[in-house]
């Protein structure tokens, strides 16, 4: 299937997306993760979290990374690894409490430190400051940090689980005038 993404793709963008495929699939991951946090976020802000944002968005965003977790091991980082499992998982989650609470901090601070907040402001206007804040800014400095630590200590080791060993067949993939034989992920 990514293969015939890939050959929709001009030729230029096609070559400089494969060489940046694990970034590129993160970012992939992550567009869908963050729309599930912003479903989330949202039910929960106008159910049972109405008067406390900032937990809506620690809620939603702990349920998608957990989503995120399954996505990344065995999309994104298929090949990588270098650790037992339980292992993994524990810096996963370690990695994403982290995350969670830079995803938050921005939020935190927009409502509580500047009072960006009714009655201080409007409705619209506090919305407008929570989605900027919280799914915008926070979301970017966690991604940030998060591609950052999944690579250093989660998943360390590239080729460590090939996708040839794990049943992935090996894709011809056109970069134009230079054809090559490259294992596409």
């Amino acid at each position: 299937m990514t293969s015939r993404l890939l050959q929709i793709l001009p030729a230029p963008l096609r070559k400089q997306v494969f060489r940046r495929r694990e970034a590129v699939k993160f970012i992939a991951v992550g567009g869908f993760c963050w729309a599930l946090t912003a479903v989330i976020n949202y039910a929960l802000k106008v159910t049972v979290f109405a008067s406390k944002p900032v937990t809506a968005l620690t809620v939603a965003t702990v349920i998608a990374a957990f989503v995120s977790y399954a996505l990344n091991r065995e999309w994104t980082f298929r090949t990588r690894g270098g650790r037992r499992a339980h292992h993994e998982l524990g810096l996963y989650i370690l990695i994403n409490a982290v995350g969670i609470a830079l995803n938050s901090a921005p939020l935190y601070l927009a409502r509580y430190a500047f009072q960006l907040q009714t009655p201080h402001i409007s409705r619209t206007a506090q919305e407008v400051s929570d989605f900027a804040w919280g799914m915008i800014i926070g979301t970017l400095l966690a991604m940030v940090f998060r591609l950052w630590a999944y690579r250093k200590w989660v998943f360390p080791q590239t080729d460590a689980r090939p996708a040839a060993r794990r049943g992935r067949k090996v894709a011809r993939v056109s970069f134009g005038a230079e054809d090559s034989d490259r294992k596409v992920a």
